[in-house]
């Protein structure tokens, strides 16, 4: 839970995750680098088991609506890139 002390806010933030997995590194490198100067969400991708597969993390406020993740699988499969389950 984060806390605004000067405001009194409160908000519940979940951290979410998403594995994509691309056919080729190329194809993994532009999107990680295409993340770097994302303007849609504040988002840590790294490399994942290998340089053929993008790990996301991102926060987002639980209860509210959240496009990210629809974002991400878009910009995705842009780059020819599957959502994946972690092994």
């Amino acid at each position: 839970m984060t806390h605004c002390a000067l405001l009194g806010i409160y908000r519940e933030i979940m951290k979410s995750q998403v594995i994509y997995s691309f056919e080729s590194a190329q194809l993994a490198n532009r999107f990680l680098n295409t993340l770097k100067h994302w303007h849609v969400a504040d988002v840590d991708a790294r490399f994942y088991a290998g340089n053929k597969m993008i790990r996301i993390t991102y926060e987002i406020e639980a209860g509210a609506f959240d496009r990210t993740l629809s974002e991400l699988d878009d910009l995705a499969s842009q780059h020819q890139g599957t959502e994946v389950s972690a092994p």
